[in-house]
């Protein structure tokens, strides 16, 4: 596995370096201090994760990970010296995977990377059911694919799970902590702002609007309910 640790501090990269290495066999860690020379490396080396520091020296983070996903979609775990809920939510929006605050420990960043890791490498969710319709959506499990007026939506991973997860339970609130422990995984159930996040991500795919839903609704201090057909 090939892992590029993004940031200015030296220390930072050779601690990261070294427990990797130390706990994870055959990694190889590459480390950047700039977001210029970051960008180059993911283009040039395809790392297979990616730890990216917010405040770089030339462009931040941010812009560093705005401009990876116009041209690739390797995971990404932001790194911050803060416990910034907004900073969070930023990141989350603009693509990245997960979230971690330094001073990290390194055995939680090494669970952190391994679980972002088993979640994308995870089949999608099946049924036995061919496909669920309403109105112009189809979700088509066979497929693993959704499509709207018959166009096919760019969903990543996360998003179709989210979307297959909300549809199975058509006219059911599913809490916060559910979505969060079925599409992320169980370690992150105090994560609400992932689930709002994507889900705001998807009502967008899908030109949803939380004040007039046509297909999910928010139920106030409980989760999400996909609204049933008609």
């Amino acid at each position: 596995m090939k892992l590029l640790v993004v940031d200015d501090e030296p220390d930072v990269v050779e601690s990261v370096r070294l427990g990797f290495t130390l706990q994870w066999r055959d990694v190889d860690v590459l480390g950047a201090g700039k977001g210029e020379q970051a960008l180059d490396l993911i283009e040039q080396e395809r790392p297979d994760i990616v730890l990216l520091d917010i405040g770089l020296p030339d462009i931040d983070g941010f812009e560093v990970l705005r401009q990876v996903r116009a041209f690739s979609d390797v995971p990404v775990v932001m790194l911050t010296a803060r416990d910034d809920a907004m900073d969070k939510v930023k990141g989350l929006e603009l693509g990245a995977d997960d979230y971690v605050t330094k001073p990290f420990n390194h055995l939680e960043l090494m669970a952190r990377v391994k679980a972002v890791l088993r979640r994308l490498e995870m089949p999608p969710p099946t049924s036995r059911a061919p496909s669920f319709r309403s109105g112009p959506l189809e979700v088509d499990f066979a497929r693993q694919e959704a499509r709207l007026d018959g166009q096919r939506l760019d969903l990543t991973p996360t998003e179709y799970k989210l979307l297959y997860h909300l549809v199975r339970n058509v006219g059911h609130v599913l809490a916060h902590t559910t979505l969060l422990a079925k599409v992320w995984g169980r370690e992150y159930v105090d994560e609400v702002d992932y689930v709002r996040v994507y889900i705001r991500r998807l009502r967008d795919k899908l030109g949803d609007s939380p004040e007039a839903p046509r297909f999910i609704a928010t139920e106030r201090g409980l989760g999400y309910r996909f609204l049933p057909p008609g």
